[in-house]
């Protein structure tokens, strides 16, 4: 099994656990996997097309394992009471040298059978503190959800503005992606 720590962030019915994978093995690969084909096939544009297939995914974290590794990443996972991974947040440190302060919340993914939880915003407060722990002081990210845009305003994340036709969804139509910032101070939530 794959290397992990318990991290910062249940969901509010405690039958969740967000944990930090400092390694990917099968199984992580395959459970990721699984909450990546469903929200691809649930509609999400999260830089997939139809048809998603269990190649695709498992490639997709084969090699986001390979970037854990070198630490140019960290991994986190949401875990439901029969220990199935339900949801999933990375975040990516930026590779510019002039922004060592700063990250990108990236591949922020909650099972459809999983949502309306907490655990969207257990994972967020995971990854806000580990990148606030790590001397982050600045995280962005873009979403195509409405659904996550109302989870990052409640959680305090400033709304940018709209960037019109920035992708696919993955039935090839295009679609806008909103993007927002968060500054990290020393009160974020444990």
């Amino acid at each position: 099994m794959a290397q992990q720590r318990q991290a910062a962030g249940q969901a509010s019915d405690q039958r969740i656990a967000i944990r930090r994978l400092d390694t990917l093995g099968d199984a992580e690969v395959r459970g990721l996997g699984d909450v990546l084909i469903d929200c691809v096939e649930g509609g999400a544009s999260v830089n997939f097309m139809w048809p998603m297939t269990r190649a695709k995914a498992d490639a997709f974290w084969r090699s986001a394992a390979e970037s854990v590794e070198r630490g140019e990443r960290v991994v986190f996972a949401a875990y439901d009471r029969t220990n199935a991974i339900v949801g999933t947040v990375q975040v990516i440190w930026a590779p510019q040298e002039n922004q060592p302060h700063r990250g990108d919340v990236a591949k922020m993914l909650v099972h459809r059978q999983a949502r309306k939880a907490g655990v969207g915003a257990a994972l967020l407060k995971a990854a806000e503190r580990c990148a606030f722990d790590a001397g982050k002081t600045l995280l962005v990210l873009d979403t195509a959800s409405a659904d996550a845009e109302r989870l990052y305003a409640r959680q305090g994340w400033e709304r940018c503005g709209v960037i019109p036709d920035f992708a696919l969804m993955p039935d090839g139509a295009p679609c806008a992606t909103v993007v927002f910032y968060k500054a990290l101070r020393s009160g974020i939530a444990q």
